[in-house]
């Protein structure tokens, strides 16, 4: 199937309603031999490593496994304060700066990092500043991990629609990533503001944050934009855990103009892993 095919037959889809079914059927109870079938039949069609969790027999539902976490000491966080490390297990989509306010989604299509955010004063902020795009493929570790130490400052929940973020959709879906459902936490950070967006995308049951429970789970029905900025910014280390990805997707980084430098192996089509260094401190 072409691509243009792909989207014209994805737009008849309720991708919303049936990311929600998706979601819920995987947070149901599995019997032992019946769960352990599945997930072990996932991970061999996706590759996972097995070693890297715990027994099979530990997940109650698929979608403990799925969201799954690590072993301790699997991914260890490069030190230093202004060591950016990557948040997630993932591939590099784009990388840039965002000249004039925007960022490259593919060739021939960019967005503004305003509507990306969810919010105009935050996007002039990162106007100018480096990005990354990673993308979490099914195979993948879906934990979200703070990049930086520092204080979150808050959040913005933009609810939207639930495209794949597959490349097909990248290359022909414009302003994907302002279209999808979207979580931005914003960390005040030793290099300034960073943004940090996970990308909510078709069968992608549920975004949730750890940082704070008050921070609404996304694709309800009825949702609505919310925000919240903290009086009182809460403190994080590099490597804390942010939250969690309840099937695959997509996460963003944004940072300050003229205070961040990602590495020069980042590079569309590179695989980073948690608590890799992939930049630090502009010069």
């Amino acid at each position: 199937m072409s691509d243009r095919a792909f989207i014209a037959a994805l737009r008849l889809v309720p991708k919303n309603a049936l990311s929600r079914a998706v979601g819920a059927a995987t947070r149901l109870p599995l019997p032992g031999p019946v769960g352990r079938g599945v997930m072990g039949a996932f991970a061999r069609r996706y590759r996972i490593d097995l070693s890297e969790c715990g027994e099979l027999e530990g997940f109650r539902t698929f979608g403990e496994f799925f969201a799954r976490p690590l072993r301790p000491g699997l991914r260890p966080v490069a030190p230093g304060d202004e060591v950016v490390v990557s948040p997630v297990d993932a591939v590099v989509s784009e990388t840039g700066l965002a000249r004039q306010g925007r960022l490259v989604q593919a060739k021939g299509i960019d967005y503004s990092v305003s509507a990306l955010v969810g919010d105009e004063g935050v996007g002039a902020r990162l106007a100018g500043g480096a990005y990354a795009t990673l993308y979490l493929s099914p195979r993948d570790y879906h934990r979200i991990h703070f990049p930086l130490p520092g204080r979150v400052l808050g959040w913005r929940y933009v609810p939207g629609r639930l495209w794949p973020v597959n490349p097909a959709s990248v290359r022909n879906v414009p302003g994907l990533f302002t279209v999808n459902e979207r979580l931005v936490t914003l960390l005040d950070s030793p290099l300034g503001l960073v943004a940090i967006v996970a990308v909510g995308a078709t069968v992608v049951g549920r975004v949730r944050a750890t940082f704070d429970p008050a921070v609404p789970v996304t694709n309800l029905p009825g949702a609505r934009a919310q925000s919240r900025d903290y009086a009182d910014p809460l403190p994080v280390r590099k490597g804390d855990e942010l939250g969690a990805f309840e099937m695959g997707s997509t996460v963003i980084l944004v940072f300050e103009p003229g205070r961040a430098a990602l590495g020069a192996s980042l590079t569309p089509g590179a695989r980073v892993r948690v608590g890799e260094a992939i930049g630090g401190r502009a010069v």
